[in-house]
């Protein structure tokens, strides 16, 4: 079992120290999220019963390119994931170069997660289409690999063409989402799946059942994926080996979130982050 830690709503200025944190306590890999602006949205949010976000306009989302190569600088083995990347948001091109260029600059640490969005607004801002973007991720991802490889490519109404630097291993790719969309696309093309939300063991054996029934639709092992899921239990080693026998291969935290009021009011902001991190090193992370 790896340990992701899910840095979401932090603010920009604490990554760095975050991620030597991270490195420092154990964790794989860190993760933060992508969205482009702040709005009166009128598209609905999937994951809040009132259908609005849970963050407001000063909330903090920062590029996770420029980002990650702003922490891969202080680091030396942490890896890193946007959680998840709206590829379909952006032009094919732009994606591959950023996502090669902080594979490169971090000596491999990347992981491209990706998924489809749910913010409208946000393709109509980049004029890309919102209505095909399954589609079109579908298109983009065995494309991004050849770049990503140092291939030349030959595209509609464009002379062969390549990028420049591409990393020295293959970025792993991992689908993000549980619609049956995302867990077939997960099963097709991914090198993982990220979970996107937080899942009871009950959620979360219906969601394993369905996209460990799309890997045998495509003639893929189960051991061809590795499963991120963030689960709704209180830190546990034996609940964690649990998991991993059901086929998860890591499992993503904020270790704040579960500090206590009286924590809460007792440290700032990072310090918290901190505090809670090193308990969770001591108390999961070690005995795993």
């Amino acid at each position: 079992m790896r340990f992701w830690l899910g840095a979401s709503f932090v603010d920009a200025g604490e990554f760095v120290e975050l991620a030597r944190m991270a490195e420092q306590y154990g964790f794989d890999t860190l993760t933060l999220s992508d969205h482009l602006f702040y709005a009166e949205f009128a598209s609905p949010y999937p994951y809040s019963k009132s259908g609005r976000p849970r963050w407001d306009a000063a909330t903090h989302w920062p590029d996770p390119w420029v980002t990650i190569g702003a922490m891969a600088a202080v680091t030396s083995t942490l890896r890193f994931s946007p959680n998840v990347y709206v590829a379909p948001a952006r032009d094919l091109f732009t994606v591959a170069k950023l996502v090669s260029t902080a594979a490169v600059l971090s000596r491999d640490r990347v992981t491209f997660g990706v998924g489809v969005g749910w913010c409208k607004e946000e393709f109509t801002a980049t004029g890309q289409d919102f209505h095909t973007r399954g589609r079109r991720l579908d298109a983009m991802i065995p494309i991004l690999r050849r770049l990503w490889r140092g291939e030349t490519v030959e595209l509609d109404g464009l002379p062969p063409l390549s990028i420049a630097p591409t990393p020295r291993r293959p970025i792993p790719v991992y689908v993000g989402g549980d619609s049956d969309a995302a867990l077939r696309r997960a099963a097709r093309l991914g090198d993982g799946w990220i979970g996107n939300r937080v899942y009871t063991e009950e959620q979360l054996d219906e969601v394993l059942a369905k996209l460990h029934g799309f890997l045998a639709e495509y003639g893929r092992p189960r051991e061809a994926l590795d499963v991120v899921a963030p689960l709704a239990v209180m830190p546990d080693a034996a609940t964690y080996r649990r998991f991993a026998g059901k086929g998860v291969t890591a499992t993503m935290a904020a270790p704040w979130w579960l500090a206590s009021p009286e924590e809460r009011a007792g440290y700032g902001s990072l310090e918290l982050k901190r505090v809670t991190m090193e308990r969770f090193a001591e108390e999961v992370i070690a005995k795993m």
